[in-house]
């Protein structure tokens, strides 16, 4: 796939950027940031120098029967259930929130629009200011992250609607992960087709990868760490960042190689493909879409949310449901442990293991599992601390714990707006 020459470009996600000074009585500017995941839209109002979030907001369940909008500005928190069927609704109804709840955006000195995308090619190694190529470019993508990078087109199109007179920047998540070094980022595939079609290692979540690795570094105050980062959420990734560089990350060519997720399949025999088009009859379209929207956790238990599988974990009442569930929680932990221990031994050693997004920062049955699991390598959690929820980054380890774990919040909206704003 030709796609023309490299653009120039940094980190993209889909957020509302805003300008953003020291207040003065003359002028306040803000930072909006939208990013936009597989299944819902989280946005911030946000100051892009000291990361103060004036407002924000999650659009959850999208594609579903109801979905849920929480909003919230100042001490007032609003939360509405409707249909939500697409990424476009969602981000008009994102943008009626604003102006029904506040604060209005018209009035909050927006000066960008940050737009999260998940796949970049090789074309963009940083932000894009969006124009018309730019815009081309994403949807000719599109193949290669196809639950991402149509929504995300939906909300950049809205967005330039909406607000015609505001620059839109593209942050990639892609871009981060450009730094891979050769012998993780070239799969073992003729060469020449490999060139022909842009067929390497992407990853994904770069957004987010780069800000806990960076901010864990930061708190630490050591350049020199071994870092497991795990991105647990309906989408999930885990990577490897020595020294500050990415060495290794499990999504690939798209999002839908690695970890089991809540839709995904994460890995599987290429040869599943073949079998299924020959005893199954079914068409490259039909298998694409049960890979990346009916299989993972939705596939094995009929639910894509985690709350909802451990309440069927939890509920004797039904023991083939039960059963179902426990079977589905043991193959999505035994996938972590895989890449754990498979990328410890690519760092050669290990520092810190640090937990980010929706499942890694809330689900501490995830967590704990995963450390009994890693107990014979010296792993140890502190199960107390480990059931404690903070909007701040919690050490969650044992002091007498090999390894460091951390839950650590990610902040992709801050990052998007730091990185939309560097080249506006």
């Amino acid at each position: 796939m030709d796609l023309g020459p490299k653009l120039s470009s940094h980190p993209c996600t889909s957020p509302l950027i805003s300008s953003k000074r020291r207040f003065t009585p003359e002028r306040q500017t803000r930072d909006t940031d939208i990013n936009s995941g597989s299944s819902s839209i989280k946005y911030q109002l946000v100051d892009p120098e000291t990361g103060e979030a004036i407002a924000k907001g999650l659009v959850e369940r999208i594609g579903d029967l109801l979905g849920n909008i929480k909003h919230a500005h100042g001490d007032e928190v609003t939360t509405e259930e409707l249909p939500i069927p697409d990424h476009e609704i969602g981000m008009r109804e994102v943008l009626r929130l604003f102006d029904t709840k506040g604060p209005a955006l018209d009035e909050a000195g927006i000066v960008a629009v940050g737009h999260r995308i998940v796949q970049g090619g090789k074309y963009f190694d940083g932000p894009a200011l969006v124009t018309d190529e730019v815009r081309d470019l994403i949807e000719q993508l599109c193949p290669m992250a196809p639950l991402h990078n149509p929504a995300h087109l939906k909300g950049i199109d809205v967005a330039r609607e909406l607000m015609p007179d505001v620059p839109h920047v593209a942050v990639f998540d892609t871009a981060f992960f450009q730094q891979l070094p050769d012998k993780t980022a070239t799969y073992a595939l003729n060469a020449e087709l490999a060139e022909k079609y842009a067929v390497r290692r992407y990853g994904a979540h770069g957004t987010s990868h780069q800000f806990v690795s960076q901010e864990v570094a930061k708190r630490l105050g050591r350049d020199d760490l071994k870092q497991i980062v795990m991105h647990l959420g309906n989408g999930a990734s885990v990577s490897t960042v020595l020294n500050g560089k990415p060495i290794d990350t499990s999504m690939g060519l798209t999002p839908l190689e690695g970890l089991m997720m809540g839709t995904r399949t994460g890995d599987i025999d290429p040869a599943v493909v073949f079998h299924l088009a020959r005893q199954g009859n079914l068409s490259i379209d039909e298998i694409d879409h049960i890979f990346n929207k009916e299989s993972g956790m939705k596939g094995l238990t009929g639910e894509s949310d985690m709350r909802s599988v451990w309440a069927f974990i939890r509920d004797d009442s039904e023991p083939e449901l039960q059963h179902k569930a426990r079977v589905a929680m043991d193959i999505y932990v035994n996938r972590l442990l895989k890449y754990v221990g498979s990328y410890a031994a690519e760092l050669g050693g290990l520092d810190v293991i640090s937990f980010t997004a929706g499942i890694g920062e809330n689900d501490s049955g995830v967590r704990r599992e995963l450390a009994e699991a890693l107990a014979p390598f010296g792993v140890k959690i502190d199960v107390e601390k480990n059931e404690l929820r903070s909007s701040e980054p919690l050490v969650i380890s044992a002091p007498d714990s090999k390894v460091l774990l951390l839950v650590f919040p990610t902040n992709e909206e801050l990052a998007i707006a730091r990185q939309a704003l560097s080249i506006i």
